[in-house]
């Protein structure tokens, strides 16, 4: 190819690596592929996603619960994208392991960070380092079959404390107060299920530091918590404080109305003497608690016994202050989902305090303030963990914006071909996945739920499994490279 082949012509296309398969990076992919400047013929482009996992959409498969009603539209709109075949995936591909910054920069001419945040924010009181003190974010990664974390989950609390108001803390809550024998219809493995249908939990109190109308979760997330079979929904008439903002709020926003309207209907409904309810077990939604101390157990030291809060007001502006009255719960667990925070990407600048890398509009900047050339973000790593799927649409759109005025110059990769990049991993013995091995992984994990149906019960249990998920990153890959082999 000549020297003098323009960059982003069918002979030499733009190359983009996307770094992440989550919604963040999926999205960008496929909005970069149908800007208005590729569909009309003008820019011809070649992207490639990696991610660290051997399976594609991230938090989706590995930060949601598995009961959650939204999640198998999520998963087909991300599978539609990548089915198409003009974005190539390579998965079990560590970044700033398997493949370096100069390494992509070498290969691609623009490179975007779309690898989310799955660290638990730290949440600094006295007792959070307790045995028995855990990230939400931990949890939800055992629960969702995450491939680095352990197999086994200390489940032996009665009384477990959530602390958060969003909706990674009713995940929590959810889980583990709801029966194992109803997620069995989710793709949830075998050993989560064993976990959970051993745990003696009776009680699950989740925490908020405002009142119902500051909460941050989502109507059909609080609905959600209604369906769970043999477990009553509790609430406190003390806890049911609205101010001048609140009342703002209930009237100009539907949605923050539909919460507020289901809460106080379950606390309408709800008996007078809560000896009347009858659920084996107990979700306890509690507000205007902000924690303070997590008690340590005398006779077993570095266990939890009980947690301490201030009780709160709200103060007229949508946030509480505190009160001076403390109130004791005995729990024997505390998980905090107080949200997720970002994790450092090598040879990035990164802001430590806000968890992001450092960026304009997705431009990512260098330690003086200025853009670097050809790298850019999106996603949580670029705005932190906030918002819904829309919002990651909208913020993809954004940074796939600069990108193309970019466009005209970007650092030129030095070896631009398609192959170079599978060269590469090859020579390093990176055992990369595909597309194609995902969907022979994702065949594998749906034969596996159909053969638990066919045997007519499972755990003794009748029910119908749609799949089940494979667990060991070892399965995950010899089943993805196996299944691509035996087609050729």
């Amino acid at each position: 190819m000549s020297t003098s082949t323009p960059v982003g012509s069918p002979e030499r296309p733009l190359r983009v690596a996307v770094v992440g398969s989550g919604p963040a990076g999926v999205y960008a992919a496929d909005i970069l592929t149908k800007s208005e400047a590729v569909k009309s013929g003008e820019l011809t482009v070649s992207i490639d996603l990696f991610d660290r996992y051997p399976a594609p959409y991230g938090l989706i498969r590995y930060g949601v619960a598995p009961d959650h009603p939204r999640i198998k539209g999520i998963v087909n709109a991300l599978h539609k994208v990548l089915d198409r075949g003009d974005i190539r995936f390579f998965g079990n591909v560590d970044y700033g392991t398997d493949i370096s910054i100069e390494d992509l920069r070498t290969h691609y001419d623009a490179v975007i960070f779309a690898t989310g945040a799955i660290k638990d924010a730290d949440l600094n009181i006295p007792g959070i380092e307790l045995k028995a003190s855990y990230g939400g974010a931990d949890f939800v990664s055992w629960y969702d079959g995450h491939p680095d974390v352990s197999r086994e989950w200390p489940l032996d609390a009665k009384e477990i404390a959530v602390l958060g108001n969003g909706n990674v803390a009713l995940d929590v809550a959810r889980v583990l107060s709801k029966h194992a024998d109803d997620l069995l219809v989710t793709e949830i493995p075998d050993n989560v299920y064993a976990g959970l249908k051993n745990s003696p939990v009776t009680d699950v109190h989740v925490f908020g530091r405002r009142g119902p109308a500051q909460v941050k979760f989502t109507p059909l997330e609080l609905r959600e918590l209604s369906h769970s079979k043999d477990v009553d929904i509790i609430l406190y008439a003390e806890d049911f404080e609205f101010d001048e903002e609140s009342d703002r709020l209930i009237q100009s926003n539907n949605q923050v109305k539909t919460m507020v309207g289901t809460l106080t209907n379950w606390i309408a409904e709800q008996p007078e003497d809560l000896s009347e309810l009858t659920a084996s077990r107990r979700l306890h939604l509690h507000f205007l608690h902000n924690p303070v101390e997590i008690h340590d157990d005398a006779e077993n030291p570095g266990r939890v016994t009980g947690i301490k809060f201030e009780r709160t007001e709200l103060d007229g502006t949508g946030n509480a202050r505190g009160t001076g009255e403390f109130l004791d719960y005995p729990v024997q667990a505390v998980y905090r989902a107080i949200g997720y925070f970002g994790s450092a990407l090598p040879d990035i600048e990164f802001d430590h305090k806000k968890g992001v890398v450092p960026n304009a509009g997705g431009r990512v900047l260098d330690a003086s303030g200025e853009h670097v050339p050809g790298i850019y973000a999106t996603g949580w790593i670029k705005r932190g963990p906030i918002g819904l799927i829309g919002h990651t649409k909208g913020d993809a759109l954004e940074t796939v914006t600069y990108l193309l005025e970019d466009r005209e110059n970007l650092p030129l990769a030095a070896v631009p071909a398609a192959d170079a990049v599978v060269e590469l991993l090859d020579a390093r013995g990176v055992k990369f996945t595909s597309w194609e091995g995902w969907l022979a992984l994702d065949a594998h994990e749906l034969a596996l739920g159909a053969a638990a149906t066919e045997a007519g019960t499972t755990h003794g249990v009748e029910v119908q499994r749609e799949r089940v998920k494979v667990v060991a990153r070892e399965d995950m890959v010899d089943i993805s490279r196996d299944g691509v082999a035996a087609q050729v």
